[in-house]
């Protein structure tokens, strides 16, 4: 139906719930003249203890619907809910204590239409006016800048309760989580799964009542799911992140060396662990980022396409990295062999543990990285197997040949030809 169903998840919301509602009611007009029939009103009452679901039930006249959960199954797990009994086209939501703005709702479906997106989110961080707590707001800030360098696409507010989304795509969004970090989730995965994703400022309040939200545990809790949802789709995004760490840690480690060395310091002997550490780390970076390279073939062929690399969507590279591993994994086991023979021919009444070391370390790290090439070709090509069937089987392409054959009636060679000519 061509109508916005706007889902309104209530836990112990006695003192707002009936605000929200008359607020969410009234603004079918607007959305009538935006072209849509009209506006459904569905609370799901997740267990409260309060009065609620009494203050809701006096709405039912007026056609809103009320649905109660027998087991408390949380704030996501009313949203499905909701989203489950809903029959409008596009689907909305928002929270049940008086924060978030339904007269906001007809400007997000106006842009909605004008850019055709999948999903707007009412940015609580883009400009309007805006009470939220200092500490939620520096959470707020952090999760979005996590979200935008994971996804390529500049996010302000990863985590609003207030959005609108196309019933389609529901499809590709789920499955998401029932918990708080429902919003974030949906925000990561809406990214990934190429839906067009807009943000409308929206004004923001403090709620009435005491707020569920635990700033440190559901921070954690946003923070881990938003890293494993991208971790679905773009392995090596996060373990070259994690790689970059380990190269900068590594700079950081040898730079007391490299001052020692500038500035004549003969005896240097005491910044060996240093040297160590930067080695192991760059060892470390190496491997992190190799993996990460094998990882995303693998969520390639789950998803059946080919995953984003690079900064911002573009390839850092003509040629993907990973494919000169073996190059680079030989070079590697070279330069640790040239150690090893200069740590035999070094003299001394010890062994040269300082060429020792890293040579072992030089021919790991190349044994790795060559492993890992064959493990990379290997999942490369069966990414592409099917297609390159389908190619040799001429399905799913045109076929331009010209084909002559023998025909019954040597009469119709001519205009037989002329056809498949043109």
């Amino acid at each position: 139906m061509n109508i916005l169903s706007i889902v309104i998840p209530a836990y112990n919301e006695e003192e707002s719930v009936g605000a929200c509602i008359e607020r969410a009611l009234a603004i079918e007009p607007e959305l009538q003249q935006l072209g849509l029939d009209g506006v459904e009103v569905i609370v799901v009452d997740d267990c409260s203890k309060d009065r609620t679901a009494e203050i809701v039930k006096g709405y039912i006249d007026r056609g809103v619907v009320l649905i109660q959960h027998k087991v408390n199954r949380n704030y996501g797990g009313a949203l499905k809910t909701g989203f489950r009994h809903a029959r409008g086209s596009f689907l909305a939501f928002m929270d049940a204590d008086g924060t978030y703005p339904p007269e906001y709702f007809p400007r997000m479906f106006q842009a909605m239409m004008e850019q055709n997106a999948d999903l707007v989110i009412g940015s609580r961080m883009a400009g309007a006016e805006s009470r939220m707590p200092l500490t939620r707001r520096i959470g707020n800030t952090l999760f979005a800048g996590l979200v935008t360098m994971i996804g390529s696409t500049r996010i302000t507010d990863s985590a609003s309760g207030q959005r609108i989304l196309r019933r389609e795509a529901l499809d590709k969004l789920y499955p998401l989580p029932d918990g708080l970090n429902f919003t974030p989730v949906m925000s990561t995965r809406a990214l990934h799964e190429d839906l067009k994703m807009i943000e409308v400022p929206i004004r923001y309040e403090e709620r009435a009542g005491e707020s569920k939200l635990s700033v440190v545990r559901d921070g954690l809790r946003f923070l881990f799911t938003i890293l494993g949802t991208a971790a679905t789709y773009n392995p090596v995004r996060l373990l070259g992140g994690l790689s970059l760490a380990a190269v900068l840690l590594a700079a950081l480690a040898i730079l007391p060396w490299l001052a020692a060395y500038t500035s004549g310091v003969q005896d240097r002997s005491g910044y060996a662990p240093l040297l160590f550490a930067a080695m192991t780390l760059l060892i470390a970076a190496v491997n992190l980022f190799s993996i990460g390279t094998a990882f995303n073939y693998v969520v390639s062929l789950f998803h059946h396409r080919p995953i984003r690399q690079g900064l911002f969507g573009r390839p850092l590279f003509n040629k993907p990295l990973e494919m000169r591993f073996g190059r680079i994994g030989l070079g590697l086991l070279i330069v640790g062999g040239v150690l090893f023979v200069l740590a035999l021919l070094a003299q001394g009444p010890e062994p040269a543990w300082y060429l020792l070391v890293p040579s072992a370390l030089f021919a790991m790290t190349g044994i790795q990285l060559g492993t890992n090439w064959m493990l990379v070709k290997t999942l490369s090509q069966l990414a592409v197997r099917d297609l390159r069937a389908e190619a040799d089987l001429g399905l799913n392409q045109d076929d331009n040949s010209v084909v002559f054959r023998r025909l019954s009636d040597p009469n119709k060679v001519t205009s037989e030809i002329k056809k498949a000519l043109v």
